[in-house]
């Protein structure tokens, strides 16, 4: 069997950003570049919580490459122009334009910082980048909201602000790594001031529970009120 997808060339020396759903599995990675070439890939990591993956081929000479951007900027707002490049349904390079339809969407991960575009995205565009009028990257195409698998104009793309930190580490670890507090906690509102010794504004969280880790190896105790 074989799938394809999209990607696109963060380094003149052949690093590649992808979605692990378009290798995840895979024996053997085929990059295709625009100009009919094509270079085996190895894989330098994965992160399935937030579907990016990064590869790298080694070629004979020094690869056109873009950047990310700033997703949080100017040119990244509900209502600006952006643009998707990538090989839709297989058929070929092709690029689709829309605008920032909303921002900040969590779709089912723990780290997801969506935007969403009513640019055309179908099978085939996952790992592309989404790029704003400056051409800077300011997302990875993800995933599409559909009852039928067509493109109704939702379509989403992992941040800038969360891709550039996940391609970091996994270019200097093969993977990610994350700080891990190990609460739950509940926001302090103003009833509780009174009833809680030391306490003179509604201010910090509260721990209403703590599971085996970090914290409690910590003495962290259900109750406790974290204020910095």
């Amino acid at each position: 069997a074989s799938a394809a997808g999209s990607g696109f060339v963060i380094d003149a020396e052949g690093l590649i950003v992808t979605n692990n759903h378009v290798i995840e599995g895979a024996d053997e990675i085929l990059i295709e570049f625009q100009g009919g070439d094509t270079l085996p890939a190895e894989l330098v990591g994965t992160d399935p919580t937030t579907d990016i993956a990064l590869l790298r081929v080694e070629p004979e000479e020094p690869l056109p490459f873009v950047a990310f951007g700033d997703s949080d900027a100017v040119g990244s707002r509900v209502g600006d122009w952006v643009m998707v490049i990538g090989n839709p349904l297989g058929i070929g390079f092709s690029a689709s334009a829309g605008i920032v339809s909303a921002r900040n969407r969590a779709l089912s991960g723990t780290y997801d910082d969506y935007i969403q575009t009513d640019a055309t995205i179908n099978r085939g565009n996952s790992g592309g980048p989404l790029f704003n009028m400056d051409g800077d990257v300011i997302g990875v195409v993800t995933a599409i909201l559909s009852p039928d698998g067509r493109s109704i104009g939702i379509g989403f793309a992992m941040s800038s602000a969360v891709a550039t930190n996940v391609v970091a580490q996994l270019e200097e670890y093969g993977e990610t790594r994350r700080g891990w507090l190990g609460v739950r906690i509940q926001n302090v509102t103003p009833d509780m001031v009174d009833a809680i010794e030391g306490l003179t504004e509604a201010a910090g969280a509260m721990v209403t529970d703590v599971p085996e880790g970090p914290a409690a190896d910590a003495g962290i105790l259900a109750g406790d009120i974290i204020l910095r």
